[in-house]
Order: C-alpha cells, then sequence, then structure tokens
C-alpha cells in the first residue's frame, strides 16, 4: 500500500511549529486547489507524526526498558530485512530498520468509493504518488465521516484500516507497532509488499503497483520459508485464499456486465444484491464442501457488501498470475524480473494492460 509522500526528505526538531505550518502552504501551491486544504493537513500531521516516532530497531533492542516480547520480535525482523535485500534484491535502505509506535491499531484508514453502478473506484490525484483508488486517513474518525458524506451523495463506500504504507522511499519508512500483531511472517510479508512498492512504482495504476507487491511478498514468504528450512505454507490455506479470491473476481466480472446493460435503477438494483446473495452463496459452497467448515472469511462475507468493498481485491490481486508468469520467464532471477517489470511499467497503460492480459492467460502461464 503507497500512500502521499510530501516533498521533504527530513526536517530538525527544532522546526517542527514551522513544518506543521508551512507543509500545508507548500500543498496548496502544489495542488491547484484539487481538494481541501485540511485533508492535507492531517496527512502532513500523520505523517510527520511518524517521522518523530522513528527510532533505530537497533537501539529498541538493546533497550532493557523496552518489553522483552518487542525486542525478540523486532530482533528477528531484521532477519527477513536483510533477506529481502540479500535474496529478493530489494532496496537496501534505512526502511524497516527503525520503528514507531503510534499508539493505535492501523496506521491510516482508506476510503474506497464508487458510483452506485460501477466497479471504477473513484480516484485522487496527488504530486508525487500520482492517482490512486483510495483516499487515507490519519484518524478513523475522520475516514468515517469522509465516507458519510460519499454515501450521502448516493456512492458505495468501503473503510478499509491498513497496517503499513511506504514513502516510496522518500523517508526512511519505520516498521509499526500496527504491523506486529500476526507474527513474525506476517511482518515479514509486509516488509517484502512495502518495499516492492520502492523498488518499482508506476503512477497512476493501482492494479498494477498492487498487484506487482503482493506478487513479490508471496514468493518472497516463499523463498524466506524455505532459507530457514521451513516447509511450504500449507497447500490448502493457500488455495483457500486463491479460491476466495477468485469467488470475488469472478463475482466482480459478473457486476461489471451488469452494469454495462441499459437497465432501468430499480432493475439494475435487483440485479447487484442478486448477485451479491450469489457470491454468498458460492462461497458457502465452497467452504463446507472443500474446506471442512473453515471460517476465515466468514466475516467479511457476511458483513453488508457493495462495490467499494470487492475493489481492492482487483488491485491487490487483478495482476498476480501475470506476475507469477513474468518470474517464471525470467527462471526466478530478481533481477531479470524487475527488469522486465519496470519495462511493462513504461508502456502505454492500454498496451500495459494488454501484454499483463497475455501474461495472465494460461499459455502465459506455461
Amino acid at each position: 500500500m503507497i500512500r502521499f509522500v510530501l516533498l521533504l526528505r527530513s526536517c530538525p526538531g527544532a522546526l517542527d511549529r514551522v513544518f506543521l505550518r508551512l507543509v500545508p502552504l507548500l500543498l496548496l501551491g502544489l495542488l491547484n486547489g484539487c481538494s481541501s486544504v485540511g485533508y492535507y493537513s492531517q496527512l502532513a500531521g500523520g505523517q510527520w507524526q511518524l517521522l518523530r516516532a522513528r527510532t533505530p530497531v537497533a537501539e529498541v533492542v538493546a533497550d532493557p526498558s523496552r518489553a522483552a516480547s518487542l525486542r525478540q520480535h523486532l530482533a528477528r525482523s531484521q532477519q527477513a530485512r536483510e533477506f529481502a535485500s540479500r535474496q529478493l534484491k530489494l532496496p537496501d535502505n534505512r526502511s524497516y530498520r527503525v520503528y514507531a509506535d503510534i499508539g493505535r491499531p492501523f496506521v491510516v484508514w482508506n476510503v474506497f468509493a464508487t458510483a452506485e453502478f460501477s466497479l471504477d473506484a473513484q480516484t485522487h490525484c496527488f504530486p508525487i504518488a500520482g492517482c490512486v483508488a483510495y483516499r487515507g486517513y490519519y484518524r478513523q474518525g475522520a475516514a468515517r465521516g469522509a465516507a458519510a458524506l460519499q454515501r450521502l451523495a448516493g456512492m458505495d463506500v468501503y473503510v478499509g484500516g491498513v497496517e503499513a504504507y511506504s514513502t516510496l522511499g522518500w523517508f526512511d519508512d519505520p516498521i509499526l507497532n500496527t504491523m506486529l500483531g500476526w507474527g513474525d511472517e506476517r511482518l515479514a510479508t509486509l516488509i517484502f509488499h512495502e518495499l516492492a512498492h520502492q523498488q518499482l512504482y508506476v503512477k497512476d495504476d493501482s492494479e498494477f503497483n498492487e498487484s506487482f507487491a503482493t506478487f513479490v511478498e508471496q514468493e518472497g514468504t516463499r523463498q524466506w520459508r524455505a532459507a530457514r528450512g521451513l516447509a511450504p505454507l500449507p497447500a490448502g490455506a493457500e488455495r483457500q485464499r486463491d479460491q476466495f479470491v477468485a469467488l470475488v473476481l469472478a463475482s466482480r466480472a459478473r457486476l461489471k456486465a451488469l452494469y454495462a446493460q441499459a437497465l432501468a435503477p430499480d432493475a439494475m438494483r435487483a440485479g447487484k444484491q442478486a448477485e451479491f446473495e450469489r457470491l454468498r452463496q458460492e462461497y458457502r459452497q465452497v467452504r463446507d464442501s472443500q474446506w471442512a467448515g473453515d471460517k476465515r472469511f466468514d466475516a467479511w462475507i457476511n458483513a453488508p457488501l457493495n462495490n467499494a468493498k470487492l475493489l481492492p481485491f482487483g488491485l491487490y490481486d487483478q495482476w498476480v498470475p501475470a506476475f507469477a508468469a513474468l518470474f517464471r520467464q525470467a527462471q526466478g532471477d530478481w533481477n531479470t524480473f524487475y527488469r522486465r517489470a519496470r519495462t511493462l511499467g513504461e508502456l502505454p497503460l492500454a498496451a500495459r494492460r494488454d501484454a499483463l492480459a497475455r501474461l495472465a492467460a494460461p499459455a502465459g502461464r506455461g
């Protein structure tokens, strides 16, 4: 997950108040009135909070006043961080070699929105990161307020908490307390994912960027386990995740076809709700017949569904098979893979998507 980054590398502590006063003015000059000062002010304040909270991981690990569990967790994280640069050829910098506790469960809350009868995300454009399919807020209340306004405007809206994000190398991104809750391996996968954004980022193409980072995360995790002499992840767990994603993507495709029809609004709404119910029924059938009743996705599927809630699946998973095929074509050589992925990223958008579709086709995966 990437986020908007400020056009500043660092700022001495004595300039804290100057920074917080001047950054909104700087942003006004850059953004040509494309959004409110208040929104960008909270981005500036939230990013500055992270910068001020950073401490080198080595210092935390060596500090006996810190919790032993934290120190051990961070020490193990640095093994994954070294592996990321040495084996996966990801950037070798200070990112994820510093730590910050921001005192909340998520670093940002992203707001996704679509029109009632569309799967096209409402995009938001930033000076460096380009256009992305969500808007992030450092306070959950602010995200909920923005979502409420979108709903009043008739939009489908989804709010999701985010554990980590990349500033694309502009700052030394920290390991956050928000990243520590799911064990050592989950932390390693987050590091791989976020460093992948620093390795390659294409403006105005969220599907490309997130699918690329997701593939690096998944393949990196396989190699990380193998390097430590661990067995591959249980085939059942990976298969269940892949089957669930496939169900959601198939539902997206059917909804897209529905929205292309010339139907009256009431008929369109009825078809939309019928599709969501079909998704639930198909999920339950697969869960009960193939997963021995494993209910890991029940909370997601049983909560209210709308177009916006399906958006992250298109962003994070759409082109993963294409990048997997590209990696095989590169014979598992990371530098060759990154070079070929960068070449894809330099293509015009339509040509890039055609190339990815060819890679993702069964013949491309052979």
